[in-house]
């Protein structure tokens, strides 16, 4: 009966009836039970900050709102969710103008009988609100009383211990298509411990804001980290759902092993359709303006240059105090707020450019770093242009090689282009949309 309804209705007209279902998930408590209904009501009815109009994107339906496709995988298994804020299901509600509501995926399954036994957080924590970088600790989630297991930090990859006692692992995570953006690192080490110990993963899909374009140098396997594990460039062009069949298909986990995979698919998707995200991917993209630079200017995470950490157009400005008498025509002033702690040039005046009106990119801008470079050579600073991190970012040295010898943006894009068309071949093997 359950099935039924799911086939004819979102998982929503379900929860706002929860009254009617019996809750029985292990230990959990029955205030936690009435927390999660609260919580599922208050975001029914709470302001718009976060929601998107219903005629952007009004014919998608994510991966987590097929709730008939993936429900029938739950029944009878322990389940762990690697998840954060993005992790919703979306309904529709009426009104004078129609916006998007949602209630959180794990709250949802919890209030549908789904036996979840602990929830995973990647960076920034489970409900979205850690700084870049900072550590995510283990802890228990308030609002259900789940155990969270932290996935940042020292413990980036799931343990046999933390894994035990589990049938299935769902991931759904918004990512925004950028090789760096540690998702997807997540992603990989997640696989790799649910393939040692023959766990099955499913990925709930969801659109990729940058999926219309791939661009940038391919990672060499001399500079993987956790902002970079995988030959791919900056900007591959892939959902997660996609991404993780790559992952699986070229055999990069450990010893080639290979995890069982299901992806729940977005329904009416394709790869030049325009995505604006309904909820913000991390604290420091909040807004589409932000999620399309995001990929040409967190280069500059690895040099001298802010990037609005610290003001209200994160990822939509750059400068540094150093360029003062440069003739920029733009000046912030980063400071300590809740996305960013200890922002780059915190409380100086930076010089350089606002782009938050900016036109949409379809590739990689390489000449806003090019032009602090050079600028930079000009002024008397013992503080070196470029760090060890941007390498990382990179994945190449050759990037900072040619900027440092001069090469025009025109340059530095042909030599990419070899390795773009070879990962162009691979990658069409793995699109689950056009």
């Amino acid at each position: 009966m359950l099935l039924k309804v799911f086939k004819n209705t979102v998982l929503f007209s379900i929860i706002i009836s929860i009254s009617l279902v019996t809750f029985s998930c292990g230990q959990r408590t029955e205030q936690a039970r009435k927390n999660v209904l609260k919580d599922t009501l208050a975001l029914n009815d709470a302001p718009s900050t976060n929601r998107t109009l219903l005629s952007e994107n009004k014919n998608l339906n994510v991966g987590a709102n097929k709730t008939q496709d993936y429900l029938p995988l739950l029944q009878g298994k322990r389940v762990g969710i690697v998840a954060n804020q993005t992790s919703v299901i979306f309904k529709t509600k009426r009104s004078k103008a129609s916006f998007l509501n949602y209630t959180h995926l794990v709250d949802s399954l919890i209030a549908m009988n789904v036996d979840v036994k602990k929830v995973f957080a990647p960076e920034h924590g489970f409900r979205g609100v850690a700084d870049a970088g900072e550590v995510v600790k283990d802890g228990l989630d308030t609002k259900t009383g789940l155990p969270i297991i932290s996935l940042y930090g020292k413990n980036k990859k799931p343990t046999a211990e933390q894994l035990k006692g589990l049938d299935l692992i769902i991931f759904d995570i918004q990512d925004v298509g950028a090789r760096f953006y540690t998702y997807i690192s997540s992603l990989h080490y997640v696989m790799e411990a649910c393939a040692e110990q023959n766990i099955p993963v499913l990925v709930l899909d969801r659109p990729n804001p940058n999926g219309h374009y791939i661009d940038g140098p391919i990672l060499e396997k001399a500079h993987k980290s956790f902002v970079g594990m995988h030959p791919i460039p900056v900007v591959h062009g892939m959902t997660i759902g996609e991404y993780a069949q790559m992952i699986n298909g070229e055999h990069w986990l450990t010893n080639g092993i290979q995890c069982q995979l299901t992806v729940i698919t977005v329904d009416h998707y394709n790869h030049q359709l325009p995505y604006k995200l309904p909820i913000n991917p991390s604290p420091n993209l909040p807004n589409a303006k932000a999620i399309n630079l995001y990929p040409s200017l967190c280069f500059f995470e690895g040099t001298p240059i802010s990037v609005g950490r610290g003001t209200n157009k994160q990822f939509q400005v750059i400068g540094s105090p150093k360029f003062k008498n440069e003739g920029f025509p733009f000046q912030f002033t980063p400071t300590t707020n809740a996305g960013a702690k200890y922002p780059k040039h915190d409380g100086e005046i930076c010089y350089g450019y606002d782009l938050s009106e900016y036109k949409t990119l379809d590739g990689l801008n390489l000449e806003w770093l090019i032009d602090f470079y050079n600028k930079s050579q000009t002024l008397n600073s013992e503080t070196p242009f470029f760090t060890d991190f941007f390498t990382l970012l990179a994945g190449t040295q050759s990037l900072e090689k040619q900027i440092v010898a001069g090469w025009s943006e025109k340059e530095i894009r042909a030599s990419w282009e070899a390795g773009l068309t070879a990962y162009s071949k691979t990658r069409a093997q793995y699109l689950l949309y056009p």
